[in-house]
């Protein structure tokens, strides 16, 4: 993909996240000059502004100091089980549309806004999923980020919005507080013994890798008002995932399906069609899942913390 100019400005909000710090990378590696925004304390060091996107009034004034070219908007809750329920909609809906808005407000247009919808808000349904498929949310995650997408639609005709829905991804520095990560992690310290829920759920699980070279080509060659689902086309179970650490790590772990980890309106299979998407950027680099695995498992426990900023060829 062609360099761009250092003058050309991403703003990435959610720049501190585990897809956060990777889009970062990739976008400066094209030769963007990326403004990172987070929203804590814990942030500041990996962010260059600290902005509470349900502060409409503190967003209003940090777009003036940027005046993104693109927007990559990542920021939000991303954990389907967070207790939480209404920080889920106040982040999500309402963040994203004082986001939309301050953009709207700003006097510069960018030439993308890209939006992190979720594959969740297909809901529970089978097969191949295309971006045809009527969005049927099983939980207030997903009806958050579908009510996001709706939100949406009243800023299209003054900003150039495209919806990315994400399945699930992985890689190195992912919290445990998700499944791959805990799997892997529980490997690495040789543990005898892991709790989890329903193992037979598939799930089509990208590199997060892909997912970054993924918005970045989508940040010249999505198209306005459309949707893309981020997949790789390819399912696997949890029991498969298991068995290929198994293979990487040279040892069986016992599995035991604790009840309380069963998710009450669990989406059993989850599996994109990326023929849009492919369509839209090219073909991305295959990279299968043992790889992912065996990737997250040979990294150093102390190099996990990646940082967003510094040498973007790190």
């Amino acid at each position: 993909m062609a360099s761009h100019s250092e003058s050309r400005v991403a703003l990435v909000t959610g720049a501190a996240g585990f897809t956060g710090r990777y889009v970062t990378r990739a976008f400066q590696r094209a030769g963007y000059r990326v403004v990172g925004w987070g929203n804590r304390a814990v942030e500041a060091a990996h962010v260059d502004s600290l902005v509470e996107l349900t502060d409409p009034f503190q967003v209003e004034r940090a777009l003036k100091d940027v005046q993104p070219d693109v927007v990559v908007h990542l920021a939000g809750i991303a954990f389907v089980a967070h207790q939480d329920i209404g920080s889920i909609y106040q982040v999500n809906v309402l963040g994203t549309r004082n986001l939309l808005a301050g953009l709207q407000q700003s006097g510069k247009r960018p030439s993308r806004v890209l939006l992190a919808s979720s594959a969740n808000v297909y809901g529970n349904v089978g097969g191949i999923i295309d971006e045809q498929r009527m969005p049927l949310p099983a939980n207030d995650y997903a009806v958050s980020k579908i009510a996001m997408e709706y939100m949406s639609r009243q800023f299209q005709e003054t900003l150039p919005i495209t919806v990315v829905r994400p399945f699930n991804y992985t890689g190195v520095g992912q919290s445990e507080a998700f499944l791959i990560p805990k799997i892997v992690s529980h490997f690495r310290r040789r543990e005898s013994m892991i709790e989890l829920g329903n193992i037979n759920v598939g799930r089509d699980f990208n590199d997060v890798r892909n997912v970054a070279e993924s918005y970045l080509r989508l940040a010249t060659e999505g198209r306005d008002g459309h949707a893309y689902n981020l997949c790789t086309g390819v399912e696997h179970k949890l029991a498969d995932v298991i068995a290929m650490m198994s293979r990487i790590a040279g040892y069986e772990i016992e599995v035991r399906v604790n009840p309380a980890f069963v998710r009450e309106n669990e989406v059993h299979t989850l599996v994109g069609d990326p023929a849009k998407l492919r369509n839209a950027i090219g073909e991305l680099p295959s990279i299968p899942l043992a790889s992912t695995l065996q990737w997250m498992y040979g990294t150093p426990v102390d190099a996990i913390a990646i940082e967003s900023k510094g040498n973007a060829n790190v």
